[in-house]
């Protein structure tokens, strides 16, 4: 039982048109599925990933109408999308091309990496994964397929206090790797922890930044992250969660995956998440994001569901 890496990342969006035409026309990621926020109907929940929807490649978000976010510690603070070395030269024209303003290329724990923000302000970030592991690019992508989003990178938390999180990191079988300095304040150290064989698609990386504000949710900012579980381990990790005392969501079936949820001791919102059955459970592969898809409970409401989702194409 060994939490693989990253599974997705699910953020807000109050603005959900431009989210739209922002991560598929500038950010060249494939909308893989359209659905409704299963708890809050009202809600579009919207799926960006590589060509098949890949574990470890979805970032997500809900569309709550929503002030921005404030941002502060007990958060999840940005969110790195994998890209190869070379694809550097071409991301810093393109996002300059479509007015997306972005730091310099810099070397960061090791890897090039380009810090850039969302229309509503969504802190992101280009991080350099060496092209290595199997990468599965969109043949309809406004970006190259050289140059293509790989996957989720690092995710980067901010907390007041270290000891708490460690623990739980460490219960759930997260290793404390390194650290290195918080590239805006010196003073403030960021741990590195990593699951399963490691690398940027199995990190987080934790600032300990005790003299920030709590932050307060919003557009712009970060619900929950979402670990990968083998299919298999799912059930093991259930029982595991409750012997070691961690409360928890119990079992939920989102039908394209099925999760347990839990915050960890600073208030952030974990997820696991299994691998499967994956986006073409229920879509043809070659059209999946198409037309919007509902778990099969919200089949029975599909004519009022869908009659009060905003237009977003």
């Amino acid at each position: 039982m060994e939490l693989k890496g990253i599974h997705h990342l699910t953020a807000v969006s109050a603005k959900i048109r431009d989210n739209h035409q922002f991560y598929t026309k500038v950010l060249g990621m494939r909308l893989v599925k359209r659905s409704v926020n299963q708890d809050d109907v009202s809600a579009w929940h919207l799926f960006y990933a590589d060509s098949v929807g890949s574990p470890g490649t979805d970032l997500t978000f809900f569309d709550w109408p929503v002030l921005a976010e404030s941002r502060g510690t007990r958060s999840i603070s940005k969110t790195s999308l994998r890209v190869a070395g070379p694809a550097f030269d071409f991301w810093t024209r393109h996002l300059a091309d479509h007015g997306v303003k972005a730091g310099p290329v810099v070397e960061r724990d090791g890897r090039r990496t380009l810090d850039f923000e969302d229309p509503e302000g969504q802190r992101l970030a280009l991080v350099d994964d060496g092209g290595i592991g199997e990468a599965k690019p969109w043949a309809g992508s406004s970006v190259p397929s050289e140059y293509q989003i790989r996957g989720l990178g690092p995710i980067h938390l901010s907390i007041p206090e270290l000891k708490p999180t460690h623990k739980i990191l460490e219960t759930i079988g997260l290793r404390e790797v390194r650290t290195y300095p918080h590239p805006e304040s010196a003073k403030d150290q960021v741990h590195v922890y990593e699951m399963g064989e490691g690398g940027p698609g199995a990190e987080v990386h934790v600032a300990v930044q005790p003299s920030l504000p709590q932050a307060r949710g919003g557009a712009g900012g970060v619900h929950h992250v979402a670990f990968r579980s083998l299919d298999a381990d799912y059930d093991a990790w259930a029982d595991a969660l409750n012997r070691w005392g961690i409360r928890n969501s119990g079992k939920v079936d989102r039908h394209w995956f099925r999760s347990l949820y839990f915050r960890e001791p600073n208030g952030i919102l974990f997820e696991i998440a299994t691998d499967g059955p994956g986006f073409g459970v229920d879509e043809d592969p070659a059209t999946l994001g198409e037309k919007v898809v509902l778990a099969p409970f919200l089949e029975p409401h599909r004519d009022s569901i869908v009659a009060n989702l905003k237009p977003i194409d």
